[in-house]
């Protein structure tokens, strides 16, 4: 067992790490909600106009984000040499699942390592030997793994801060270390959602949970319990954001446009200029009302009012038009396009000018979001296999956590079809023999237990006369007779 001193060590290594971490999701956090600072513009332009367009964003950060996060479901799984329909391990796992909320959690954490490449799935028991499961945050957890072995989980931390106390927790294989500090401003690492203290450790006391009897807590899994969900890793780098390329295009694009809102504003009454003839002059009075110097009008203003003055010998008074507006929208819609062609995210959820197109149209405009989604599965679907054998493990059930190694993962079919589309190759695969349970999962999406579900209701419909020869008629005709 490691002494307090080296567990709290390897805890204040770790979050330093963790600390160097926090401004790189955060950025991507505040730009997938739309909270983008204008950049790019000169400093002329900041000082007249950058306070009257500081809250506005186009926000493109939020469609390229979801895109995938909106099509990453599991629907269900299979243990690896279980030959039962659904066997009551499957059974056991999924509901452990749904109880846990896993299917709203999980939703939440794909769209967070969409965003800021990585998030966590944290599995614990409760009292009662109930898998508990919590996804969290990539600027509140961070894990470590073997450099040779990277699927040997070493060790994790969680920091968080709740009413001005920081809390921070090691996971290890054998035990599980808390400690807890105060929260201050002096000396900390600020980010949008918290303070957090400085990145050493100082000052950490012990800390004891209400359920826990002894500090550290001795760990029953045996192993870490935080799985992480990477985004597409890259070999000897880090996960990749899909939002990282989009926020320097948006940058760019809200900059246009807050141009293109300064070009309307001097548009709606035409500017004028003065020449030959000096500004005017406000006259300066004292108290008494008497004149005792003028002072110049500021320029400033008058630029402000659409006024330009320009001394000479011969003063007459002109204007001049404002220029044209389409050439800051033909310059967003561009870029606009590029954020569609490079993040791979359909034309149609970016510009909303496609309208009246077939189904195979929109299947070929999918077919590079797809590719990427079925890209992100694989990456996921080992960690999905961890996270469901960490949930056996709590139930104390070693030989499920060891098929859970080998599991299917049933992920939901990402490519968006109509209907009739969907109906057309159901029927297809009825008809070269594939079974029906595979058609409601694959062609359908339907998650185990509503599979289970339609079969019994179809084996009703079956022992029933009258509707097993109307279900007879469709299969065979496609339309019942109405006799």
């Amino acid at each position: 067992m490691p002494t307090s001193e080296q567990a709290l060590a390897d805890a204040a290594r770790l979050y330093t790490k963790l600390v160097g971490r926090r401004d790189d999701v955060d950025k991507t956090q505040r730009y997938y909600r739309g909270d983008q600072p204008l950049v790019f513009a000169t400093d002329e332009w900041k000082t007249l106009h950058a306070q009257r367009y500081q809250g506005f964003s186009d926000n493109w950060c939020g469609v390229v984000g979801s895109a995938p996060g909106e099509r990453t479901e599991i629907r269900g799984f299979r243990l690896g040499d279980d030959m039962d329909l659904v066997s009551p391990n499957e059974k056991q796992l999924w509901d452990d699942w749904e109880r846990a909320d896993g299917p709203a959690q999980s939703s939440q954490g794909f769209l967070t390592s969409t965003v800021s490449k990585r998030s966590f799935a944290l599995v614990w028991g409760s009292s009662d030997g109930e898998p508990q499961l919590t996804w969290e945050h990539p600027g509140e957890m961070l894990l470590e793994c073997d450099p040779e072995r990277p699927r040997d989980r070493l060790r994790a931390i969680k920091s968080w801060i709740s009413d001005g106390v920081e809390y921070l927790t090691l996971y290890e294989p054998d035990f599980v270390w808390k400690w807890e500090r105060k929260s201050t401003e002096g000396d900390s690492t600020k980010t949008s959602h918290t303070t957090y203290g400085s990145p050493d450790n100082k000052h950490w006391a012990t800390r004891q949970g209400p359920g826990d009897d002894t500090w550290p807590v001795r760990n029953p899994l045996g192993e870490v319990p935080v799985i992480e969900f990477p985004n597409r890793p890259t070999l000897g780098g880090e996960p990749l954001s899909d939002i990282t390329g989009t926020m320097a295009m948006q940058d760019a694009i809200n900059m246009l446009w807050a141009y293109l809102f300064v070009a309307a504003d001097y548009a709606s009454m035409p500017a004028r200029v003065v020449m030959g003839q000096e500004p005017p002059k406000i006259p300066i009075l004292n108290a008494d009302g008497e004149k005792v110097g003028d002072r110049a009008v500021d320029i400033q203003e008058l630029t402000k009012g659409r006024m330009l003055w320009l001394t000479g010998q011969n003063a007459k008074i002109d204007k001049w038009d404002a220029s044209s507006l389409d050439v800051f929208t033909d310059v967003v819609n561009v870029a606009v396009r590029h954020i569609a062609a490079q993040t791979r995210t359909p034309i149609y959820l970016i510009h909303g000018e496609l309208g009246n197109v077939n189904g195979e149209t929109l299947t070929g405009l999918d077919a590079p979001l797809v590719s990427k989604v079925r890209e992100t599965h694989k990456f996921y679907t080992t960690p999905v296999r961890d996270m469901f054998g960490l949930m056996a493990k709590v139930r104390d059930n070693g030989n499920v956590a060891q098929a859970a190694k080998l599991a299917v993962i049933k992920w939901v079919n990402p490519e968006v079809r109509s209907d009739a589309q969907i109906a057309d190759a159901a029927l297809k695969d009825r008809q070269v023999g594939i079974p029906m349970r595979s058609v409601l999962e694959n062609r359908y999406g339907y998650s185990q237990n509503e599979v289970e579900r339609i079969m019994r209701l179809w084996e009703i419909e079956q022992q029933d006369p009258y509707l097993a020869t109307v279900a007879n008629k469709v299969m065979n005709s496609g339309t019942p007779n109405a006799s």
